[in-house]
């Protein structure tokens, strides 16, 4: 089947690799010039494991290409795919400037009937409007069926999540666009769900709201935890094997970050704001999300007291690990509480170089962690738990660790002779 990929982003090139893997001939399509060509030349611009090697094996094949020809694009494939970014707006609301940008580039150049698949996570009704757009601009008798199918991919997990995808969702109202989008997935061992393009769209936002709320419920009773001397992690596994809750989502942390998350939790109020249904109880999982930061801060005070001037370590900048993504990441914003207190920051990731006045960044954890008055673990990369911990203490001057992750052995650390604080975890 011939594709059309448009959005070159984490998720446009992750599919476009996938649906070439499978057998399809696919064109990436991207306004960015510097993104067409990096993937033209063979590489991959972003972190995202497996794909750089992918990309390589299909180099060898005739099934992928990248361009910014909008109209060759289009004439040339009857299947398209819409990757585009949906930032929020200032009043958390989804910003649909590319998604609409895109409807009119199809609309002006459409030459076929065309099945339109909408993976961009979207507010309820925008594939409606987004089907209405293509019409403005179309002045052919050429149809379309615009198709939801929104995207599952974890960043960091994108290929596997890609390859072996706990269920496809396919919004429609068209019995044709569906057996299409169905062909497209003929190899995939998961449920297929088809329900109306609202029905999809909602899916997918209530899936990331749902995870959303697991992380800042556990993080509430982390809370609890520290005040009345409990172990989180006995919680979390107590409550966690009972099969109606299940394991995942409830590590207590500094709270939920990236591209997702935040964006979609904030869509979700904005749409049932506007319809007047109130939300309440994703309105806490916000709210505690955002001061989870202050939680961690406010321990490091309890253990340091004036943070003026003492040095800082933080170890990963990334959202979460296997990923180069900083957005909305709770590191970021202990960086900024931290620089407030007048500290002094170190900082160190193994893909992220940010550029900040607040932080000097070294090569390697043991750099960062060097006179350091205390570690504060940002990100949980894999690779932070197998760090020489006795040597690193040695040239501490205060050998404090806070585990904003909870992802290191505390009794290990605390017999090396660290100092050790997690969230509800002590």
């Amino acid at each position: 089947m011939n594709v059309l990929v448009i959005g070159m982003g984490y998720v446009g090139t992750t599919l476009s690799l996938v649906l070439a893997k499978s057998g399809h001939q696919v064109t990436g399509l991207d306004l960015d010039l510097q993104k067409v060509s990096a993937l033209n030349q063979g590489n991959i611009y972003f972190h995202e494991p497996g794909l750089q090697e992918l990309l390589d094996e299909l180099t060898s094949t005739d099934r992928l290409s990248f361009t910014t020809d909008v109209q060759k694009s289009i004439h040339d494939n009857d299947v398209v795919f819409i990757c585009v970014g949906t930032p929020s707006n200032e009043d958390g609301s989804a910003n649909l400037q590319y998604i609409k940008s895109a409807a009119t580039m199809i609309g002006e150049n459409i030459n076929d009937y065309k099945v339109v698949i909408i993976k961009s996570t979207v507010p309820v009704g925008t594939n409606e409007t987004f089907e209405s757009w293509i019409q403005e601009a179309n002045t052919t008798e050429f149809k379309v069926d615009v198709v939801s199918n929104p995207e599952f991919l974890r960043e960091g997990n994108a290929l596997y999540d890609s390859l072996n995808p706990d269920r496809v969702v396919i919004g429609s109202s068209s019995e044709r666009a569906t057996a299409i989008v169905k062909q497209l997935y003929y190899d995939v061992d998961c449920p297929i769900l088809v329900t109306s393009r609202k029905g999809a769209e909602l899916i997918k936002y209530t899936a990331n709201a749902f995870l959303a709320l697991k992380i800042s419920f556990i993080n509430e009773i982390a809370k609890l935890c520290d005040t009345i001397g409990v172990n989180i992690q006995d919680i979390s596994n107590g409550i966690g094997t009972d099969h109606r809750i299940g394991s995942h989502f409830l590590n207590a942390s500094l709270g939920y970050g990236g591209s997702c998350f935040p964006k979609d939790v904030s869509a979700l109020l904005s749409t049932a704001a506007k319809y007047n249904v109130p939300l309440n109880i994703m309105k806490e999982v916000v709210a505690v999300n955002q001061i989870q930061p202050k939680y961690l801060l406010s321990q490091i005070k309890q253990q340091l007291g004036n943070l003026t001037n003492k040095k800082m370590a933080l170890l990963g900048l990334s959202f979460k690990p296997h990923t180069d993504d900083i957005r909305e990441s709770p590191a970021l914003r202990m960086i900024d509480l931290l620089a407030k207190e007048q500290a002094i920051i170190h900082v160190h990731d193994p893909v992220v170089k940010l550029s900040s006045n607040k932080i000097n960044q070294f090569n390697t954890p043991e750099e960062a962690a060097e006179n350091a008055d205390a570690i504060v673990i940002c990100t949980e990369w894999p690779q932070y738990k197998q760090l020489p911990w006795g040597e690193i203490k040695r040239k501490m001057n205060i050998p404090y660790i806070f585990d904003g992750r909870n992802m290191l052995d505390s009794k290990q650390l605390k017999q090396i002779g660290f100092r050790y604080r997690g969230i509800g975890y002590s």
